[in-house]
């Protein structure tokens, strides 16, 4: 045989081979259900019967349908009913942006729809998706599984029996036993949308996390986690438990790189280590500063066994007192003793102050008070009342220019009154015993006035009563130094101290209206009765 021969009979073996191996077959109408033979090492034609005739393809089969690349070891096609069928190291590579691979996989071209199992991987380049068995539509870009499966996104792993993939989106829609699992967060749910590329946690249904090594505690219903920004916001009344301390509102969110967060509608912030508690419509606080302002109606508890102390005002504020400059001196250092009084890594209560603004109301069952400004003092336990501040007690009311209330273990202990002091306690219906001077210091037990002492151009008006309560006449006196001593929430006795002078009238022979020291108000009017009055209008004295 010569060689021409040989050449052409070699031609003639290969060349059906060949154009078998790169063969396009065209359905005669529907263009998009063509899959292309793009490669293979071997393929051949079987006919089962009149109506099906299969391809088979094997060694590197390439197919591709529009822009979606299809790669496995062995394949075959079944034209009549747009069926094809992979085998071995399957890859779907649907326009350069999602890979999916798996070690078996039934294609229906028609719709577009893949069957992947054994193995199964999907990546957008984001996260990675793994399960056993996993549907994938190419034309939307929709991934589900229903088996289990998992999906990792950068250190973040989310489990779940059931889910969703939008590849548009980068969407992934998990259901069913949901577990993300993070080096920084854990959370269960049974519905999460969470998206791979903005790493963003949305939620749909109850959720727990827990967060830095489990001292925050979250439990939600709606809203989102940020995980690449470390911020979230939730909605539907969630409840935030971090150490001590408890938020809940209508609305809440952080944001763990600056500190700051917030709380809205019926915001209920509690410390249960410091025994206090802040409701307000508005809550904003801040980690880093320490810091929690309160507005739209809010309300200050400083919690106690009996005795709660209510505190009311347009803006309430609490912050570090080694945070604020001017009070150096003042609260860091004893200046007699020269030792530190209070250090700025001391995170007590000591460590912390309250300033109210506005309309300032008091309430405890022992004593109520309003002011226009105040402020408190962890490590010195003393309210500062400002303008035109006013306090009851006992059945007293005590007024004055400033005042300084101490308080130990959470209780008045006393009282200090400058410029302008005045106690009031009312005897009777129209009968006043009073005491006005510079400065006023009273004491307490029990929550109850014990002693007061005017000292300063010092005046009193004193109802004297015999020992069967009856009255017997109305003293008026001044002295530098008058004292009155109580018993039972009652004035008992009155002393006077220095430059005494005054007048003893019997009682029936007095004009009660007259008897009244300069600038008297009985303002009880004003005084919150119970914690349920504390945001009624003050009724401004005429």
């Amino acid at each position: 045989m010569s060689f021409t021969i040989r050449l052409l009979w070699i031609v003639m073996v290969l060349l059906p081979i060949a154009a078998a191996a790169q063969i396009t077959t065209l359905p005669p109408n529907d263009t998009t259900q063509v899959v292309q033979i793009k490669k293979a090492d071997r393929l051949r034609y079987e006919k089962k019967d009149s109506l099906t005739e299969l391809q088979m393809l094997a060694g590197n089969v390439f197919l591709q349908q529009d822009d979606t690349k299809f790669y496995c070891d062995s394949a075959v096609i079944d034209r009549k009913n747009n069926i094809v069928e992979a085998f071995g190291n399957v890859h779907i590579n649907d326009a350069d942006s999602i890979h999916t691979y798996s070690q078996y996989l039934i294609y229906y071209s028609d719709r577009k729809v893949a069957y992947l199992k054994k193995n199964v991987k999907l990546t957008d380049g984001k996260g990675v998706l793994t399960t056993n068995e996993l549907e994938y539509n190419t034309d939307t870009k929709i991934g589900t599984y229903t088996k289990g499966g998992k999906v990792v996104s950068g250190n973040t792993v989310l489990t779940s029996e059931e889910a969703t993939y939008y590849g548009d989106m980068n969407d992934v829609y998990f259901k069913k036993n949901v577990k993300m699992r993070d080096p920084q967060y854990d959370l269960d749910t049974d519905s999460l949308l969470y998206n791979t590329d903005s790493q963003i946690a949305t939620f749909v249904t109850k959720t727990h996390i827990r967060a830095d090594s489990g001292r925050r505690d979250i439990v939600t219903s709606e809203g989102y986690y940020d995980l690449k920004n470390k911020n979230a916001k939730f909605g539907s009344r969630p409840v935030i438990k971090d150490g001590s301390t408890t938020v809940i509102g209508d609305e809440v969110g952080f944001d763990d790189v600056t500190g700051e967060s917030f709380a809205r509608g019926n915001a209920v912030f509690r410390d249960s280590a410091q025994g206090i508690a802040i409701l307000a419509n508005d809550l904003q606080a801040n980690s880093k500063k320490n810091t929690m302002l309160a507005t739209m109606r809010p309300v200050m508890i400083i919690m106690q066994e009996k005795d709660s102390i209510y505190i009311t005002a347009d803006t309430l504020f609490t912050g570090r007192l080694t945070d604020k400059a001017n009070f150096e001196n003042t609260y860091l250092r004893d200046t007699l003793k020269q030792t530190v009084v209070l250090d700025a890594g001391d995170t007590t209560n000591r460590n912390r102050y309250f300033q109210a603004w506005h309309k300032v109301r008091i309430f405890s069952d022992s004593l109520q008070a309003v002011c226009d400004s105040m402020f408190y003092s962890g490590v010195d336990s003393v309210f500062r009342l400002f303008h035109e501040p006013i306090a009851w007690a006992s059945g007293s009311q005590v007024t004055g220019d400033t005042m300084l209330l101490y308080t130990r273990n959470k209780k008045a202990e006393r009282i200090q009154v400058f410029d302008n002091g005045m106690l009031i306690n009312k005897t009777g219906l129209n009968y006043y015993n009073q005491l006005r001077g510079n400065t006023i210091n009273g004491y307490f037990v029990d929550g109850a006035i014990d002693y007061m002492r005017a000292k300063g151009s010092s005046e009193s008006i004193y109802y004297a009563q015999d020992e069967d309560s009856a009255y017997v006449g109305v003293n008026r006196a001044t002295a530098d130094i008058i004292d009155m001593f109580f018993s039972k929430q009652e004035l008992s006795r009155v002393v006077f101290r220095s430059e005494v002078t005054g007048t003893m009238s019997p009682f029936r022979q007095v004009n009660h209206d007259e008897m009244r020291l300069r600038s008297f108000q009985w303002r009880d009017n004003r005084r919150p009765k119970t914690k349920f009055e504390l945001f009624e209008d003050p009724v401004t004295e005429q």
